[in-house]
């Protein structure tokens, strides 16, 4: 491996500071020396620095010829302790949470971009109406109606003896054994929203420093009329990614845990209040107050509504406010009349009695159909948005957005179905749920009937995946020309040639990922409202509803009704014994973080209840860093990024004023800027984008290799006397066959080590002596591991 740090012959204090990609990095390895320390910063994220580094400020003169480096090392804000392996059972809010980030560019359509927000949002409010409503089915239908009001099942678990039915005690009676378990779904929001205020006190609610956006230190002259323009333009007109309010979400993470939390405990209080009614009589008094109940319940939940659908983020300035009045009583007034609720419930009935099941049915099928006719209308506002100006490179033409929140709640109704379909299961003993046959009645029919389409769509899924695979075997043979001609090799091995052109002919395929992502969502949404017809129409479970038809169709449908109980059980096992595996093994736990680093860099604007945003924390740092750095020194600075790493370095570049840009420069490698952000989110990386950030920041180069299959081309052209940004595709590997220089075989590296490559060096070296000449220090400046301007006593400011 090259060393860590070129040698250009420039002069001048210049600062390299690296920033690892996804899966973390130790700042040894990235330093390149065991002896390392930290300048600035906490366990958490912090700058470190070789030993014989730490007083770099002090003389500058050995540094004349090289430039200090220093890591920022920032894994453990997403994969650091084993708790936030859990966080894996968030993923369908996380999914959904990047549905808002996937809005096509547009101007001047501000009530489309607003409705688009807001479209967003209620889906996710869907989502934790779904997943209260699947703990509700599991703790109050399953098991206090059906199983303790079944002598034969609550017989073959003595744990539920005091609630038996049977046994006359006082919990006996149907609405107090549901009041009682109504205490489960409950604690679970009540978790939720412990560990969103959490996190929110953790990430969104610490103020990011501030001060370096008027950079009163040294600056070089503007270095052209575009950087002139923008130092006066209007904090509105920015780019979205270098607004000052982008990476504090304080208010809405605050606004939207009140109104989630309320609408979690007010799902509870519905499944009380709906059962309750079904036995009161209207005109008696327990009826009235049933109704007194059901009344406030629909006014708190129409609260809830309009405090999702009214505001959303605030960027163009840091919005200080915190509505305190309803981040406080909204939930706590939801779990108020949930107490109450629960107390009509458990008021004394002699005459009533458990038998069949709570209507699930109507609160799964109408969810279903909301989450249906969300989708449909946001892929609609998505085509007027994108309808302007259309690029091809954009997935899914735009209809990013809505085929992921498509998938979000695909997600929640697994996890959700998964866990009703596993306690009905081991509650029901031998019997099969939904058949009649068992101790219990079993869960809603529409979720056995959802279960039932999974096996369908994996089965359409094979189709594409075929598809695939031969298209990948083609192209590999396809390149097996090109791979000989780019190493020019004399004697081509085919064993060789073979391995290179499958290694490129796979990296390509993550170019077809709109593509799986389309089919998945379309098939989820066709499928999705069959099994409500279905459910609906039949009132039975696939097994029983084709009773009479061919042998063959019934068989097929009990075959699926089995298969997909099974599938989708074992696919909520499977979340839980990752996540635990996770909570003890580091590596399986490094491996979730890699995907919280890809789904969590973006802002909690739709579900508070996602992983907190780490990018809050770390473009911040890398931003104070940059800017007190150059101020404190007059010296040149290159920000390097690997992967993930290169979209922080991007998006902290965007946050510096115009005079620090001046002094900056962006190296990219394995970089998914323009390849996954890019083509993703095209409001926020899209091509104008990319070009802006390219005509702001000093100089940028981009390294990349046809076999990454993550990191790819950014695709900004040249422009004036501005170079295109993308290097020559770097060969991978470096060598085709043994050469003097090479004795032994190199690898392939894909997206790894791209500091191994000679290339790399060359090119950061010849950024650095691109950057203008280092100014004149301060007199005064305290050195970068003191305690001078740029380091806050907390380690966030600079870290």
């Amino acid at each position: 491996m090259s060393p860590a740090t070129p040698d250009p012959k420039s002069g001048g204090a210049a600062l390299e500071l690296l920033v690892h990609g996804v899966g973390g990095a130790t700042a040894a390895d990235m330093l390149d020396d065991p002896r390392t320390a930290r300048v600035t910063g906490d366990r958490t994220a912090a700058m470190y620095r070789r030993r014989d580094d730490l007083d770099a400020e002090d003389h500058p003169e050995r540094y004349a010829e090289r430039p200090v480096p220093e890591a920022y090392c920032w894994s453990n804000l997403t994969s650091g302790n084993g708790a936030r392996a859990l966080w894996l059972l968030l993923l369908p809010f996380m999914v959904a949470n990047l549905a808002h980030w996937m809005r096509p560019p547009t101007q001047g359509h501000a009530r489309l971009v607003r409705l688009y927000g807001v479209l967003v949002r209620l889906v996710a409010l869907t989502l934790t109406v779904l997943l209260t409503a699947a703990a509700c089915e599991v703790a109050l239908d399953l098991t206090a109606w059906q199983c303790a009001g079944s002598g034969a099942c609550a017989g073959q678990r003595s744990w539920l003896g005091f609630l038996s039915a049977e046994r006359g005690g006082w919990w006996s009676q149907p609405g107090r054994r549901l009041a009682l378990a109504a205490v489960i779904p409950a604690a679970l929001v009540g978790l939720l929203w412990y560990l969103s205020n959490r996190t929110w006190s953790a990430y969104e609610a610490q103020r990011p420093p501030t001060g370096y956006e008027a950079d009163p230190g040294p600056a070089q002259p503007p270095a052209s009329d575009t950087e002139a323009a923008d130092a006066a333009t209007p904090t509105a007109l920015r780019p979205a990614l270098g607004r000052p309010g982008f990476w504090y979400g304080r208010r809405l993470v605050a606004r939207l845990r009140a109104a989630h939390t309320a609408a979690g405990f007010l799902t509870v209080a519905v499944v009380l209040a709906g059962a309750a009614a079904r036995h009161d009589a209207p005109d008696g008094l327990l009826g009235a107050l049933g109704l007194v109940v059901r009344s406030a319940l629909v006014i708190l939940a129409l609260v809830v509504v309009v405090v999702i659908c009214r505001r959303g983020r605030s960027e163009n300035r840091l919005d200080l406010r915190l509505e305190r009045a309803l981040v406080s009583w909204l939930p706590g007034t939801a779990l108020l009349v949930l107490a109450l609720t629960a107390l009509h419930t458990g008021w004394s009935r002699p005459g009533w009695v458990s038998t069949g099941t709570l209507p699930g049915d109507v609160v799964f099928g109408t969810l279903t159909l909301a989450q249906g006719a969300l989708v449909v209308g946001l892929g609609v506002v998505a085509l007027f948005l994108c309808r302007p100006r259309r690029d091809p490179r954009t997935a899914l033409y735009g209809l990013g957005g809505p085929a992921v929140a498509m998938l979000a709640c695909a997600l929640g109704g697994v996890m959700s179905g998964g866990v009703a379909q596993r306690v009905a299961d081991w509650l029901d003993g031998s019997g099969t749920p939904g058949t009649g046959e068992g101790l219990i009645t079993g869960p809603p029919v529409l979720l056995s009937w959802q279960a039932s389409v999974i096996p369908v769509l994996l089965l359409l899924l094979l189709v594409p995946g075929a598809v695939l695979v031969a298209r990948t075997a083609l192209a590999s043979r396809s390149l097996r020309g090109t791979v000989e001609t780019d190493y020019a090799s004399e004697d081509p091995d085919p064993v060789r040639t073979g391995q290179i052109s499958a290694g490129r002919a796979r990296a390509a395929l993550t170019d077809s990922a709109p593509h799986l992502v389309g089919v998945i969502s379309g098939a989820t949404l066709l499928l999705g409202a069959a099994s409500v017809a279905g459910a609906w129409a039949s009132g039975n479970v696939p097994g029983r509803a084709f009773d009479g038809a061919h042998p063959a169709v019934a068989s097929a449908a009990t075959a699926a009704q089995a298969l997909g109980s099974w599938m989708i059980g074992f696919g909520f096992l499977l979340f839980v014994t990752w996540g635990r595996r996770a909570y003890k093994d580091p590596s399986a736990r490094r491996t979730i973080g890699i995907l919280w680093d890809v789904g969590t860099f973006w802002p909690r604007a739709a579900h508070p209840f996602a992983p907190p945003c780490y990018a809050e924390r770390a473009v911040p740092d890398l931003t104070w860093r940059m800017s007190s750095w150059t101020r404190r020194t007059g010296g040149r600075l290159v920000i390097s990024g690997h992967s993930q790493g290169s979209v922080l370095a991007a998006a902290a570049v965007w946050q510096l004023p115009p005079a620090t840009r001046g002094r900056v420069a962006l190296l990219t490698y394995g970089s998914p800027l323009e390849r996954l952000y890019g083509r993703w989110f095209p409001a926020y990386f899209g091509p104008e984008a990319l070009r802006g950030l390219h005509r702001t920041v000093h100089c940028w180069s981009n390294l990349y290799r046809a076999t990454d299959p993550i990191g790819g081309p950014v695709r900004v052209p040249a422009e004036g006397d501005r170079p295109a940004v993308d290097h020559p595709v770097l060969l991978d590997p470096v060598a085709y066959g043994r050469t003097r220089e090479h004795p032994l075989p190199e690898p392939i590296l894909g997206h790894s080590d791209y500091q191994a490559d000679p290339e790399f060096a060359a090119v950061r070296a010849a950024l650095l002596d691109r950057l203008p000449p280092a100014l004149p220090r301060q007199r005064g400046s305290a050195p970068a591991n003191q305690g001078g301007p740029g380091q806050g006593s907390s380690g966030r400011s600079s870290g």
